[in-house]
C-alpha cells in the first residue's frame, strides 16, 4: 500500500471533514500551510506535545501552535491563568492592570524596548512597526529581504524585484518597497545612493525562520550599516522571540534593533503580537497637542489590542521563559532530533537531504537539486528550494508518510521542538523518520 493510500485508510474522518469544508472555506483551509493533498489532518484535542486527530491517531506535534507553544499544548500555569481570566472577563473595553504586568515582562526581556503597543497579531504588528519607521524619518522606502516573511499584508508581500506583481498589488504600494538579496554590499550601494530609506527590515535568523539561514555575523554588521547611514533597523522576531533566547536573536547576537515586532510565544498561545522600540519612534502613537496630533500622531485602534485573556496567558508565558531553562531544553531536544535525523540520511547515503536548524526550530530538505552530501546542508543550496523543502512531491510523501507513523510536521518540511518533547518523543521521531525514508525509496 502506498503512503497516500495508507494516509487515506487511517484518517476517513479528516476526509469527510475536508469535504465539508470544501463547500465553506477556499480550497477547504483556512490557511495556506495547512492545506496538502489528499486533504489535511483535522485536530479534536492536545496536551503537551502531543495532538490528537479526528480518527484518534496520536500524534507527536512539531506544529506546536505555528511556534507559538514553546512550553507546548495545555501548560498548567497558562491554563490556569487563562480559566481565571475567563471568570473576570474576556474584554473590559477598558485598559486593564494586567496588560502593564505583561508590558514589564517584554521590556525585561527584550534589548531595547523602551516603549511598546500590543496588537492582535503578528501581521499587524509589522504593518505598525512600517508605519512608524516612515513616520519617524518622514521618508517612505522599506528595505526587505527576499524570502523573509513578515505578515500578508500589502506593504510587505511583494517578495522580488521582477515585473510581475502578486493578485491584488499593484504599482503605488510596489514601489515603497526595495526586495534585497541577502548581500550587504548590494543594501550599502542602496542606502549610500538613495536619501529615502526609513528601515530596513528582516528576520534576524534568515528566511522563514531560518530555512535560508543568514551568514555568520550578517545581523551584527547590518546593525552596524543602519547605524551608519541612519537608517532604522526593525527586527521581526515573531518567531524567534523568546525562543532562540529569552531575548530573542538580538539578545544572543549582541545587537539593539530600533523596532522589533514580536507575537507567537509573547501571547502564550492565544492572538496577540506587539512592536516596541526606542522611545522616540514610539511616540509618533502618543497624543500631543492639536498640531502634533493633525501632522505626526498615527491612529491606531483594534478591538483585541492587549486583549486579557492574551494578556493572561503572555504574562503566564513570560514569567516561565524569562528563568531561560525552558528554551535551554528545547534546543537541546533539538539539536538531538536534527542529529539522529541526519543519521539516517547517511545510512541511506540520499544526497541532496539534510535536517538542519537553530536550538529548538528545526527545517528538513528533501532532493534539493544541489547534490551535496547527505546530512550536510551546502550554503549554494538555491533560496526557493530550502523555503519549500526540496522537491514538492518528496515534501509530501515525507508529511503523510511522518503523519502515518504518528508524528505531526509543520508542512512535512519543519518544526518546533518545545519543552515539554522528551527524548522518548524525539528517538520515537528519529524512528518514524526512518521508516518513512524507507517507504518514500519503495515507491519511487
Amino acid at each position: 500500500m502506498t503512503i497516500i493510500d495508507t494516509y487515506i485508510q487511517r484518517h476517513p474522518r479528516s476526509q469527510a471533514l475536508f469535504r465539508q469544508a470544501q463547500t465553506l472555506f477556499p480550497s477547504g483551509v483556512t490557511h495556506d500551510g495547512r492545506y496538502v493533498a489528499p486533504f489535511p489532518l483535522y485536530v479534536e484535542r492536545c496536551a503537551g506535545a502531543y495532538k490528537w486527530d479526528a480518527d484518534g491517531n496520536k500524534l507527536i506535534d512539531y506544529w506546536m501552535g505555528h511556534g507559538a507553544l514553546l512550553l507546548g499544548h495545555g501548560h498548567p500555569a497558562i491554563v490556569a491563568a487563562v480559566q481565571r481570566q475567563m471568570e473576570r472577563g474576556t474584554h473590559y473595553g477598558a485598559e486593564h492592570e494586567l496588560s502593564l504586568q505583561w508590558a514589564h515582562l517584554v521590556k525585561r526581556l527584550v534589548p531595547g524596548i523602551e516603549l511598546l503597543r500590543f496588537t492582535a497579531s503578528g501581521t499587524e504588528a509589522t504593518m505598525m512597526a512600517l508605519r512608524l519607521a516612515r513616520a519617524f524619518t518622514g521618508k517612505p522606502i522599506v528595505i526587505r529581504f527576499a524570502g523573509h516573511y513578515h505578515g500578508w499584508h500589502d506593504m510587505l508581500a511583494h517578495d522580488t524585484n521582477d515585473a510581475s506583481a502578486p493578485a491584488g498589488l499593484y504599482d503605488g504600494v510596489l514601489g515603497s518597497t526595495v526586495v534585497a538579496p541577502t548581500d550587504l554590499d548590494y543594501v550599502e550601494h542602496a542606502l549610500r545612493s538613495r536619501t529615502d530609506v526609513a528601515a530596513v527590515i528582516l528576520e534576524p535568523t534568515g528566511a522563514s525562520y531560518g530555512a535560508v539561514p543568514l551568514p555568520p555575523g550578517f545581523l551584527r554588521d547590518l546593525r552596524e550599516l543602519t547605524l551608519r547611514y541612519g537608517v532604522l533597523l526593525i527586527c521581526d522576531e515573531i518567531v524567534t522571540g523568546f525562543r532562540v533566547a529569552p531575548g530573542g536573536a538580538q539578545q544572543r547576537e549582541g545587537i539593539v534593533a530600533d523596532l522589533t515586532t514580536l507575537a507567537k510565544i509573547l501571547a502564550g498561545g492565544l492572538p496577540g503580537g506587539a512592536v516596541g522600540g526606542r522611545a522616540d519612534i514610539l511616540k509618533h502613537l502618543a497624543f500631543g497637542d492639536a498640531e502634533w496630533n493633525q501632522a505626526h500622531k498615527i491612529r491606531h485602534f483594534g478591538t483585541f489590542n492587549a486583549a486579557p485573556l492574551a494578556a493572561a496567558a503572555g504574562t503566564a508565558m513570560l514569567g516561565i521563559v524569562a528563568e531561560e531553562a525552558p528554551g535551554v531544553c528545547a534546543a537541546a531536544l533539538g539539536e538531538r532530533l536534527i542529529s539522529g535525523m541526519n543519521a539516517e540520511l547517511r545510512k541511506r547515503d540520499l544526497g541532496g537531504w539534510a535536517v538542519y536548524g537553530d536550538g529548538s526550530i528545526f527545517h528538513i530538505i528533501a532532493g534539493c537539486s544541489v547534490r551535496f552530501p547527505p546530512g550536510e546542508l551546502d550554503p549554494t543550496a538555491p533560496p526557493d528550494e530550502l523555503k519549500r523543502g526540496g522537491d514538492p512531491r518528496l515534501v509530501q510523501l515525507l508529511r503523510l508518510g511522518m503523519n502515518n507513523h504518528g508524528v505531526d510536521l509543520m508542512r512535512g518540511r519543519s518544526g518546533f521542538v518545545s519543552a515539554v518533547h522528551t527524548m522518548d518523543d524525539i528517538e520515537a521521531t528519529i524512528a518514524a523518520f526512518a521508516a518513512t525514508l524507507d517507504a518514500i525509496a519503495a515507491e519511487l
